[in-house]
């Protein structure tokens, strides 16, 4: 079997760029972590080239265990903007910590090239490898402030529980390699489209359904995700809201659109369901919170509701709804916690909802940015969120799932509550105290830039619709 190495050029890249990093740190006399940063940030760059400019057709890699296609090219792109986003963002939080050290980056390196591994995944086997690269990482950035103990205490609530997931993900895996005699993504299509499946393999793929969606935290496999967003660092939140979801979802599309395509009457009920209970927990989870991070974390399983519908229908249509909601979700993610990175007083980082009282009056242009991105949020006409739920309602109804629609429509407007609380905190109750000034360059240029991308989907959504369309096409040859 020939093993080719080239579509995996942006992969090998990363790997040996972060390994050349471990070394520099280790024979670095300071730990200081601004260097590491910045060639974590350009080995990501690089990356994004080599990955821009690959062919974009099929290719296979590593005797058929590693594929790079049209989606891999978009998901990816995606994955390391929010990777390199989220580790610019957390310099400044974490000297002021002063847990500066070399090893922050080299991990977000590690837990992205897992990410990618995940997404070009073409085999069961090379799916898990990708799979824990990028767990074991995050395991350890979740708890990376070892001195504090919310932060052990999200990293430890992490680890067990995603152990946990791990082993249903195997075990499910192993059983499908059991019944249908191959874990080769391309062999199992072709079996699963010349006959019945046997019933082991759909038990199997149940367990793999709930490893993945442990990873996407969907109902009911969310437990861990207000815990561990609240106790992280903010910048390793702002991380785990972005990256991991979105190689994640790219993964169970994957799955569920290749091997298991033809097996869609089995695994579509599972998705409509996780979907649907996703979209009202977390919508109806958010209302009571005053944490901003737990209100975030909630968020964010509402949001995965919200575009597994587009993997629910099935269809070319839904994916291309899937990925441009995937790509509207980082932009407003990412900006709203550039925001949460800049509520601090007095030296004192704050997570308080009512914090944000009468902001609009002590820092205007703040205000703008986080209403802005909170009516996004909601998926209020016109903005970019309205887009993004837009499609992947337009694809349910196409699939003539006009229940889960229905439920996804409900759920926004209840979810509009506790984002259009935020506003009102911010234009309408007094100040309390004034935000430290200035939040720094970095922080407020990510907002910026974050806000003005928001809007500018908002009026010229052409390019990223047509880009997803591209990408969910490589997706369905025939």
């Amino acid at each position: 079997m020939e093993l080719n190495i080239l579509p995996a050029r942006p992969e090998i890249f990363i790997a040996l760029s972060t390994m050349a990093l471990m070394m520099i740190g280790v024979f670095r006399k300071d730990q200081g972590m601004r260097l590491h940063t910045l060639l974590a940030v350009g080995v990501m760059a690089v990356a994004g080239l080599l990955v821009l400019f690959g062919t974009g057709e099929r290719d296979l890699a590593f005797g058929g265990l590693f594929i790079a296609d049209g989606f891999a090219v978009y998901t990816k792109i995606l994955v390391l903007i929010a990777a390199a986003v989220s580790l610019v963002m957390s310099v400044g939080f974490i000297e002021r910590e002063k847990i500066e050290r070399f090893e922050y980056p080299v991990l977000v390196l590690f837990a992205t090239l897992g990410m990618m591994m995940m997404i070009s995944a073409n085999d069961l086997m090379s799916l898990y490898m990708g799979l824990e690269l990028q767990s074991l990482s995050l395991y350890i950035l979740a708890a990376y402030h070892r001195d504090n103990s919310r932060a052990t205490e999200a990293g430890l609530k992490y680890f067990v529980l995603g152990a946990l997931a791990s082993g249903l993900l195997l075990y499910g895996a192993s059983l499908v390699y059991g019944f249908a005699g191959s874990t080769s993504f391309d062999v199992l299509a072709e079996t699963f489209a010349s006959g019945e499946p046997h019933v082991g393999v759909v038990v199997g793929l149940v367990f793999v359904l709930a490893g993945l969606a442990f990873k996407i935290s969907a109902v009911p496999f969310h437990m861990w995700t207000p815990d561990v967003y609240e106790g992280a660092p903010t910048p390793v939140t702002a991380f785990f809201a972005v990256a991991p979801k979105i190689a994640a979802m790219a993964l169970l599309v994957r799955v569920m659109i290749g091997p298991f395509g033809d097996m869609i009457a089995q695994w579509q009920q599972v998705i409509i369901f996780v979907a649907a209970a996703s979209m009202i927990v977390g919508s109806f989870a958010a209302i009571t919170q005053t944490n901003i991070k737990r209100l975030m974390a909630y968020s964010s399983i509402g949001h995965v509701g919200y575009a597994l519908m587009g993997l629910a229908a099935g269809s070319e249509l839904g994916v291309r709804g899937l990925l441009v909601y995937l790509a509207i979700y980082l932009f407003m993610n990412v900006g709203a916690f550039a925001i949460i990175l800049s509520m601090r007083q007095k030296g004192r980082a704050l997570e308080g909802i009512n914090d944000l009282a009468g902001l609009s009056k002590t820092n205007p242009a703040m205000a703008l940015a986080m209403a802005v991105l909170m009516f996004s949020m909601a998926g209020i006409p016109p903005m970019a969120g309205f887009w993004s739920k837009f499609y992947v309602f337009l694809a349910a109804i196409e699939a003539n799932l006009i229940t889960l629609a229905v439920i996804g429509v409900l759920t926004s407007v209840v979810g509009a509550y506790y984002y259009l609380r935020i506003i009102k905190v911010m234009y309408f109750d007094e100040p309390t105290e004034v935000f430290d000034r200035p939040v720094g360059r970095t922080i407020g240029v990510v907002t910026a830039a974050s806000t003005i991308l928001v809007l500018v989907f908002t009026f010229i959504p052409a390019p990223l619709v047509d880009s997803a369309g591209v990408a969910a096409a490589a997706l369905f040859p025939g």
